[in-house]
């Protein structure tokens, strides 16, 4: 990597990090909500389900928006945008207002991944490995957002960490104003004859109106409900799994003290943060197995046979996670790991069913997907939980996965495999 890749890849890495660490504090949080706006979890669920919409429902234009404004300066808006949110989640003094910052923050954080991805793409000569390394920010964000978030809470009260949390987004913004790259280097200096992945988007509605009627007539559109149903679990599994946690634990663990009975922090602990962080943790390597196999195996069986088994853990989570905490840890891990790796092997799917024309387009449309209708699955899964209770709402979130491996089946036997002259660029979530 010459300069200009190393500077902007810093870019993307720190930007990245911070977008996945908002993102999974958010489930945390949760837990304290529930007792500061008197609401129930399952109702709370369908609250932060509007702003997870945004997330995803805002990709698609923030995407075009890239091309005409540069990522650089969208990216920005999107850091000091998330940061601003977390700002007025730490004063917020009722449930409404609790909603609009949490609606700011997705709006603000839908324009990174089509921002993040075009300035990879367009500015970064060495690709591949500037890919790798965005998904390795991602991941830690990921893991460690969440830790940061429960360790703070050891320490100081909810409103306090969420301002605190505002602090890197803007530190971030501050160096992308200071860093110096060319957002187009990557383009101007490719080796090869020019990839017509770097075509530009569509620049009216029409053209975005044909080129989506294209993109799903074919295999694709397939894909895409593979895509949404993967949505549709991961937020609705995530969302709810430290109230879940913490309801499973409390028989199993019984009165354990790792702080001082008198300390405040003995009243901040709750094992069931430090359970959800180690399930996200073990999830980076299921980011690795996945990305492994998408280099080895037809990513139709590997998501056939991911999300099979996705479907079986989900099914035997509750009784196994009730029966000791032996079985709770490793049901867990295997939920964890199982959800990551199956990100890498759809991600190589969707650039098998398009055309490497439209490959920004169908990116655009799986954040959509996969984050904005993905999470419904907030929404319904909280509603079933405070309904009918944990077994009926994994039965729901099990029915999407073999619903989703069914599909990868009808791909598999079909014989069409799609754009194969188009590859994945690994790390793309």
């Amino acid at each position: 990597m010459d300069a200009n890749d190393r500077s902007i890849v810093k870019f993307v890495m720190l930007s990245h990090a911070m977008v996945h660490t908002y993102e999974l504090s958010i489930p945390i949080l949760m837990l304290l909500w529930v007792g500061e706006f008197s609401i129930s979890i399952g109702s709370l669920a369908v609250v932060v389900s509007v702003g997870y919409a945004m997330f995803g429902l805002g990709a698609l234009p923030s995407g075009i928006l890239a091309d005409i404004y540069g990522s650089r300066t969208l990216i920005v808006c999107c850091l000091v945008g998330m940061a601003t949110s977390f700002l007025l989640l730490s004063v917020a003094p009722s449930l409404p207002i609790l909603v609009l910052a949490l609606i700011c923050w997705g709006v603000a954080a839908s324009i990174y991944h089509p921002a993040g991805l075009a300035l990879v793409s367009r500015g970064v000569v060495d690709r591949g490995s500037a890919f790798a390394y965005h998904g390795m920010a991602g991941n830690a964000g990921i893991a460690l957002g969440p830790l940061a978030t429960a360790l703070l809470l050891l320490v100081v009260d909810w409103r306090l960490v969420t301002a605190l949390l505002a602090i890197p987004a803007l530190l971030v913004a501050l160096y992308a104003l200071w860093a110096r790259f060319d957002e187009t280097a990557g383009t101007k200096d490719r080796r090869a004859a020019a990839d017509s992945s770097d075509a530009t988007s569509a620049s009216s509605l029409s053209e975005l109106w044909t080129d989506s009627k294209a993109l799903f007539a074919t295999g694709f559109s397939i894909v895409f409900v593979i895509v949404m149903l993967n949505g549709l679990f991961y937020r609705g599994s995530l969302t709810l799994l430290p109230e879940i946690l913490t309801t499973m634990l409390e028989p199993v663990v019984g009165d354990l003290q790792v702080f001082d009975p008198d300390s405040p922090m003995a009243a901040e602990f709750e094992p069931s943060r430090y359970v959800y962080t180690g399930l996200l943790m073990v999830g980076i390597g299921g980011q690795y197995v996945g990305g492994a196999l998408t280099e080895r195996i037809p990513t139709e069986r590997g998501l056939m046979v991911a999300f099979g088994s996705l479907g079986a853990t989900a099914l035997v989570f509750v009784p196994a996670a009730r029966a000791n905490i032996v079985l709770l840890g490793l049901v867990s891990a295997v939920l964890g790991f199982l959800l990551f790796m199956i990100q890498p092997l759809y991600q190589a799917t969707i650039a098998r069913y398009s055309p490497a024309n439209a490959r920004g387009l169908s990116y655009g449309f799986t954040y959509v997907g996969t984050f904005g209708i993905g999470a419904l699955g907030a929404a319904i899964t909280g509603l079933i939980y405070d309904g009918f209770g944990a077994f009926a709402m994994f039965a729901t979130l099990a029915g999407f996965a073999v619903l989703a491996s069914a599909l990868s089946y009808s791909l598999l036997a079909s014989g069409y495999t799609g754009d194969r002259q188009g590859t994945a660029e690994p790390g793309d979530d």
